[in-house]
């Protein structure tokens, strides 16, 4: 590994983790495509789809772990949530993480391209008044929270995301939760869902050290810059950022795909 390659994978790690601390996200909705084709078309070493999505799931864990810190004050952070959520998510991302190993490379960037869809899709859908709801008053169905989760663990473990560009549609559309509530919210539960898909890449060998480390180091600069701003950045604004990235990214990989 040469000098310019690691420049160019710290920079995707920053850019990644940028954008995913602004909008609650763990990044690998934009990092997975990106260390998937950045390298290659500048005549860089390629990586596998193993490689990516293992790389992937240890700097969500980082990354997730700055934007939360950033945002702990304010009330953002729903506990109840969390606790739904978060439990529901790390069962199904240690079971998709350890069952990725018996897939084929074109099997995990078909399931990708599967979450990818249905969460453009979704982000698409109206989301009128979600702003208004006071932070201490937000309700959800609990149980359908924790299902949603569990489903969302297992895609993701897979493809070694965290699932939050699919949490954060859910959340929005399905539970109505408040933006700025969904975008920290979400972030909590991503970390813990990346618990479960670092340790089974980890497990099964899926992970490429010397490109984690230095994506590891991009995420803890970047991540916290990124949650600032996204606290100042209008919420309309926001919805459309990742609904347009989650969108580009849906029809690049089902361009390959297909």
């Amino acid at each position: 590994m040469d000098f310019t390659f690691l420049i160019a994978i710290f920079l995707i790690g920053f850019i990644g983790s940028y954008i995913s601390g602004m909008v609650g996200i763990g990044g690998s909705i934009i990092k997975y495509p990106m260390l998937l084709y950045i390298p290659p078309l500048f005549g860089l070493a390629a990586f596998s789809a193993h490689e990516v999505s293992g790389i992937s799931a240890v700097q969500v864990f980082f990354a997730t772990i700055g934007g939360v810190w950033a945002y702990r004050k304010g009330g953002y952070l729903n506990k109840t949530l969390i606790i739904y959520m978060g439990s529901a998510i790390l069962a199904g991302s240690l079971i998709g993480s350890y069952g990725s190993r018996f897939m084929t490379e074109g099997g995990i960037n078909l399931v990708y391209g599967v979450l990818a869809l249905i969460a453009a899709i979704m982000m698409f859908v109206p989301k009128k008044g979600l702003d208004d709801i006071p932070l201490d008053r937000v309700k959800f169905n609990k149980w359908l929270a924790a299902f949603f989760a569990l489903i969302v663990g297992i895609g993701a473990g897979i493809v070694g995301a965290a699932g939050a560009f699919l949490l954060v549609p859910i959340m929005l559309v399905v539970l109505k939760i408040p933006t700025r509530m969904t975008i920290a919210t979400s972030l909590a539960i991503t970390f813990i869902s990346s618990i479960g898909s670092t340790a089974g890449k980890l497990a099964t060998g899926q992970v490429d050290y010397v490109p984690a480390a230095v994506m590891i180091i991009a995420s803890l600069i970047a991540s916290p810059l990124g949650a600032a701003s996204g606290k100042k950045v209008n919420t309309k604004i926001l919805q459309i950022i990742l609904a347009v990235l989650i969108l580009a990214t849906s029809i690049k990989i089902w361009m390959d795909i297909l």
